[in-house]
């Protein structure tokens, strides 16, 4: 299937990759030129391995953003940076005094002042290419007919426009009839978009090519600047802009940047800068890059990072991580997983663990360990029995379950009821006080 991307996969990058394979070899090869018996060709190899670096580097200018001469330069610093890098360490490996000794030309100090002068350079240089870095949806049309992205289904129909920054593939913009079904713990998720949607992901999601709507392309340009879907005042929690992806969860920060990507975890955080990754502790596998799926008119934005997901409308917000999903609706939290907890201003009811409270305005009732603790108003009683213990619990995560489904339903929590199956809770437990 010929989708009518090929900047990013065009000869020049593709030749860029085979001379870094080229690269990689003729190091092993120089690494053990002892045992081959090639140590008569040690400066030889040395210079091709130099100025295969410089090639393939320039050669993967303009992947990202086009070719700029800012990205020339960059890419001559980052050339410089690799070959200081190879002849430092080369000196213990064997470099011959043509890259030692004192009248050596190319040292790895020259490399690495080289390396820092030309990214200053580059860095200066920005201010002439900033016009081309900006979001940009084209006006090339393609037919669009549904997409799959794991749990995440956008189904309909309409036209997809690319939406690129410089040269590279970022997102698409739809203009059509969508529905996204999103499954999560709390069930499918099921909502109508209003046109035109943004799909921040790099996939080819797209079919055939069919005629433009130039309107459309112009309105969705003004629709897609980055300070209008993401104010400069407002803190988000989630921001994608397809070249940007920052998620923030429970426990799970994921920035990711053109050439940096950063997971954070209780367990462990993990670093990747450019072909280089660090880590210290666990970060788990986040192997999947992350989508959005946004009503660039209205509210409505969804976000999918590995298996954790993020759902926003005006009405409500949907976190889950796999293991645990939280829906909020103004002052309305429920809250399932190892723990299970519904609260609303003076309302909260929480179960787990063995243990559950229920504080419904002045009446608490709490229960673990085989005890049972019951406060109306200023009056305690104290219950020991496993028997009212396991009743608090199974009645409280009843109640926790009665009222979730009527949240999401977007009812609301039903005060009158919530107040009948506490008092039909505290009289059962009054039994148990003789």
């Amino acid at each position: 299937m010929m989708y009518g991307f090929q900047e990013e996969s065009g000869f020049r990058f593709r030749l860029a990759e085979y001379l870094k394979a080229l690269t990689a070899l003729l190091l092993i090869l120089w690494l053990f030129k002892g045992p081959l018996k090639l140590e008569a060709y040690n400066d030889y190899m040395v210079y091709a391995i130099i100025a295969l670096i410089f090639v393939f580097e320039l050669l993967s200018v303009g992947k990202w953003f086009g070719v700029t001469i800012s990205g020339v330069v960059f890419a001559l610093a980052k050339a410089s940076f690799w070959t200081s890098v190879f002849l430092f360490f080369g000196k213990w490996l064997g470099l011959s005094k043509t890259f030692t000794g004192e009248n050596a030309t190319i040292t790895a100090g020259t490399m690495f002042a080289y390396a820092v002068v030309l990214s200053i350079a580059g860095l200066l240089l920005t201010k002439f290419d900033e016009r081309r870095l900006e979001w940009k949806v084209e006006r090339n049309a393609y037919e669009f007919n549904g997409a799959s992205f794991g749990g995440v289904r956008l189904n309909g129909s309409g036209k997809a426009y690319p939406v690129k920054f410089g040269r590279k593939l970022v997102g698409w913009v739809i203009d059509g009839d969508l529905t996204v079904e999103a499954e999560t713990p709390i069930g499918k998720v099921t909502r109508r978009l209003l046109s035109p949607v943004a799909v921040w992901t790099s996939e080819k999601i797209a079919e055939k090519k069919t005629s433009p709507d130039p309107g459309f392309v112009k309105r969705a340009n003004e629709l897609i600047n980055p300070d209008r879907l993401y104010h400069p005042k407002d803190k988000a929690s989630v921001v994608d802009l397809g070249i940007v992806k920052v998620y923030e969860g429970s426990g799970f920060e994921y920035v990711k940047v053109p050439f940096v990507e950063v997971i954070s975890t209780p367990a462990g955080e993990e670093v990747k800068i450019g072909p280089m990754r660090f880590r210290e502790g666990r970060v788990g596998r986040f192997v999947e890059e992350m989508l959005t799926i946004r009503e660039l008119t209205n509210g409505f934005q969804l976000t999918k990072a590995g298996d954790r997901l993020t759902i926003k409308t005006e009405e409500y917000t949907i976190e889950t991580d796999g293991r645990k999903v939280t829906y909020r609706s103004g002052d309305e939290t429920l809250s399932l997983g190892e723990t299970v907890s519904l609260r609303s201003g003076d309302i909260s009811v929480t179960v787990g663990r063995g243990r559950a409270k229920l504080r419904i305005e002045d009446v608490v009732i709490s229960a673990r360990d085989g005890t049972v603790k019951i406060r109306v108003g200023e009056k305690t009683h104290t219950i020991e029995s496993r028997e009212a213990c396991s009743l608090v619990l199974r009645k409280a995560k009843e109640i926790v379950e009665e009222q979730g489904v009527e949240m999401v339903e977007g009812l609301g929590i039903d005060r009158g009821k919530l107040n009948a199956r506490v008092r039909e809770l505290i009289d059962e437990l009054m039994r148990y006080l003789g």
